[in-house]
């Protein structure tokens, strides 16, 4: 690793994560010099999101005296979600303008001939050019730059607003990619044309040509949003640095984030995943699922080890494929907005459908009449309607969500309103416990032996339920729940990741020519990581090769233990052979000897390390009481009836303070529910373990 010291790449004054979710905007303020630290949560408006992400800061301070933001956005995510990107268009080689329809010959009913699929690019503006590369990087036909323009004009007549240009096997050679791009950024009206050899130069046609198409599709959008919100800035006379989060976890500048948006699919919830693994870390909890619960979603990751886990691609609705090293979190329709219905078969469901931010749920008196997970806590006296989180609301609507449960839910099943709430709350819990038992039990972890980390409004609401449930070891919930995420985009590090195809066998290797390559990679990942422009301690710069036996289909990871020396990396054939074996080993418990081994794809990784963020300064101020915390009791509904429940502040319970179930945990920004037969305890740092009584 390189050791910048003392050689921050600019002096930083203070430092804001700002997560803009649908329903609120979550931030979290430090000043790193002196460690002082401030939150806020302030509502979220859709479609001008940039209204409410200046609102929030200015609740910290004057903007101009930041030093820096750290952006987690679900922009991106949300226009391929609800498919609002822009018109594109594609520009690939003769013969191959349907690989988006056709992709790997999947169907969106896997038990039925029925269902269709719609691709990003419609088919009349995905356009051919007759040019041809053949798999060894042999230009059997030269692109003729003329085609190339044609086609943009084509294009730009049609409405087009971003293109997309893929040639087949350009991964091998991207001289045509090249010779066409060249031609239509000349007469293109704007900067949005990607080829996908500068995006991803790797094999596999398919995800090349998704991933390229999405990132064309989201170019006008995100771009078009972080340039409302550097303008929204520069109103404020802010002069610092702006960087969005990436999927992977790591940090990129705006114009980074600009040319290729594709990277920030899932940019919110990958912080807080971050947020979680220090904050586990640092508990001593090496094992954690973490489980982000907002007004739409529940996300689940799995960290073991203190490490995220990363994929090479994830897909964000059928068909809808990208290829960009993503840590891996599970998404189901399982929010505090989702809507809990009596489906034809008389069968009580909760989610997918949700009601959003706006109307939101029942309580909230936004015209919306069905109700709700929210509506459900809400009867059940587990949200306090007097002080609903975020400050959007002065008081949440009993009455009106009791109303809604009886006519939707309660009535048809043939309960009570207590009962029908209570269901809807565990079919909830029910459908989060399978996610996690997804991610777990049916990768090979034993659950018992990880603790699970709530976060987002909603989480900690369920924590207790969710660990009896799938048999967890505990729940260590953070100082602030609701906001996780925010304070993901100040913990995480800045990161650039590439990959080139290799696509030769270990036996024929060229270690020397390989070593090059790699010395290359590393030098152009580090220096765009050192362009970020935020104080670093050092950067550390990480190989990995995309290996299989011959005959195999699927690739495995394989880090190559090596370190920079006199200018090379020291990778050797035996070094490369050692290492697959190892990494295969481990996955597989077995190996195949006398199968000849093939290398896929170098992939190049630098990570430049901030500054380590003292956790310990979220810890409640010493001296407080859990007397002083008490706030009273209330009826709290349990178990199919109402139980006497004791209400604490959350921020005032001092450390070592222990609490048994069932209680309350009231802050701003979260709710933390110890159900019956739990008990909290406050550790060290101001997390909330919930533990077996």
């Amino acid at each position: 690793m390189d050791d910048l010291g003392t050689r921050p790449a600019r002096e930083a004054k203070s430092i804001v994560g700002v997560d803009v979710g649908g329903t609120f905007t979550d931030l979290f303020f430090c000043d790193e010099a002196t460690g002082e630290f401030r939150t806020a949560k302030v509502p979220s408006q859709r479609g001008s999101e940039e209204h409410g992400f200046i609102d929030g800061l200015k609740t910290l301070g004057p903007i101009a005296s930041l030093g820096s933001i750290v952006h987690g956005t679900t922009v991106g995510t949300n226009a391929l979600l609800e498919r609002k990107g822009a018109r594109i268009g594609l520009i690939t080689t003769k013969g191959f303008r349907d690989v988006l329809e056709m992709r790997r010959r999947d169907r969106p009913k896997t038990w039925g001939l029925w269902g269709e699929f719609l691709p990003v690019v419609d088919r009349d503006l995905r356009l051919e050019i007759d040019e041809r590369t053949l798999a060894d990087g042999a230009i059997r036909k030269a692109a003729d730059a003329r085609d190339a323009a044609e086609a943009a004009r084509r294009l730009i007549e049609m409405g087009a607003e971003a293109v997309a240009i893929v040639f087949i096997n350009s991964y091998a050679n991207p001289s045509n990619e090249r010779i066409a791009a060249e031609a239509v950024r000349a007469i293109w009206p704007n900067g949005h044309v990607i080829a996908s050899s500068e995006l991803l130069p790797e094999i596999r046609e398919f995800e090349r040509t998704s991933t390229t198409a999405l990132n064309a599709y989201l170019q006008p959008v995100v771009g078009r949003y972080l340039g409302r919100l550097q303008d929204a800035l520069a109103d404020e006379s802010f002069a610092g640095a702006f960087h969005i989060v990436q999927s992977n976890g790591g940090v990129m500048s705006t114009q980074t984030a600009s040319r290729m948006p594709v990277r920030t699919a899932l940019s919110g919830p990958a912080a807080g995943v971050i947020a979680a693994a220090s904050i586990a870390a640092a508990a001593g909890y090496p094992n954690i699922i973490t489980g982000d619960l907002g007004g739409t979603s529940f996300d689940v990751s799995l960290i073991a080890g203190g490490a995220a886990s990363l994929a090479a691609q994830t897909t964000i609705d059928f068909g809808m494929v990208i290829r960009t090293p993503m840590i891996e979190i599970s998404t189901i329709g399982a929010g505090g907005g989702s809507i809990a219905h009596v489906d034809r078969g008389g069968l009580l469901q909760v989610g997918p459908e949700s009601a959003g931010s706006v109307p939101g749920p029942v309580c909230y008196g936004g015209g919306n009449d069905r109700p709700t997970l929210t509506d459900a806590n809400v009867v059940l006296g587990r949200i306090n309607a007097e002080r609903p989180i975020g400050g959007k609301l002065a008081r949440l609507d009993v009455d009106a969500a009791r109303a809604a449960i009886g006519r939707a839910v309660a009535a048809p099943l043939g309960l009570d309103p207590m009962q029908a709430a209570e269901a809807i709350v565990r079919i909830a819990n029910a459908r989060m416990a399978g996610a996690i038992r997804l991610i777990s039990i049916e990768r090979g972890y034993d659950p018992g032996t990880f603790a699970f980390m709530p976060f987002g409004g909603g989480g900690a609401l369920h924590a207790g339920a969710l660990l009896t449930e799938v048999g967890l070891r505990s729940a260590l919930v953070p100082c602030f729940p609701g906001i996780t995420s925010a304070l993901g985009c100040v913990i995480a590090d800045v990161r650039h990741d590439q990959v080139a195809t290799i696509n030769l066998l270990v036996a024929e290797l060229d270690a020397r020519a390989l070593d090059r390559r790699m010395v290359d990679a590393g030098n152009s990942v580090r220096a765009t990581v050192q362009a970020a422009g935020l104080p670093l301690t050092g950067i550390e710069v990480r190989y990995e090769l995309d290996m299989h036996y011959v005959g195999q289909t699927h690739a495995i990871s394989v880090p190559l233990p090596v370190t920079l020396a006199d200018g090379t990396t020291g990778v050797s054939q035996a070094i490369i052979q050692k290492a697959f074996d190892a990494a295969y080993s481990t996955k597989f418990s077995r190996l195949l000897p006398g199968m000849a081994v093939k290398i896929v794809s170098l992939r190049s990784a630098a990570i430049g390390y901030r500054p380590p963020f003292d956790l310990s300064v979220l810890a409640p101020r010493p001296g407080g009481t859990l007397e002083a915390a008490a706030r009273g009791v209330r009826p709290v509904w349990f178990d199919g009836r109402w139980h006497e429940t004791a209400i604490y502040s959350r921020r005032d319970m001092p450390i070592g303070a222990t609490v048994r179930g069932p209680a309350i945990l009231e802050q701003p920004d979260a709710t933390t529910v110890v159900d019956p037969g739990l008990v909290a305890r406050v550790d060290s740092l101001g997390n909330v373990v919930i533990e077996t009584a």
